[in-house]
């Protein structure tokens, strides 16, 4: 897959994350005891940004291409594996999966690392 690609596809995920995240704040501002949709929609709504700054950055090569790529990738799955199952906890009861959530934070964590790197690792010229 084309680099550009990639990217495009990246902030049209990340623009789906921003407008759930929107959606699942507002849930969580109406109904009564829906403390973790507003942790969820706190996780897609930063991680959003995250990964649309993560794509600018690489694709201006103010980092390198691949690990921007890369923490992009992990900001958009992290956070939709983290959001998911605090939004199935409060509707269904039951979570995503054993471990969900704290593998998604533990993937964001990560991503920031992987960032954090792509910005010290030079490029090559």
């Amino acid at each position: 897959m084309r680099r550009d690609v990639a990217f495009r596809i990246l902030i049209a995920l990340a623009g789906v994350m921003g407008g759930c995240g929107v959606a699942l704040a507002a849930m969580a501002a109406h109904l009564p005891d829906a403390a973790r949709l507003g942790s969820a929609s706190t996780m897609l709504l930063f991680h959003a940004l995250a990964a649309i700054a993560a794509v600018l950055l690489a694709e201006r090569g103010l980092i390198r291409a691949l690990p921007g790529l890369l923490a992009a990738v992990g900001f958009v799955i992290g956070a939709l594996l983290f959001a998911s199952d605090l939004t199935l906890r409060q509707f269904a009861g039951t979570g995503l999966f054993p471990m969900a959530a704290p593998s998604g934070g533990n993937l964001m964590i990560l991503s920031w690392l992987v960032l954090a790197g792509a910005a010290l690792w030079p490029r090559r010229r």
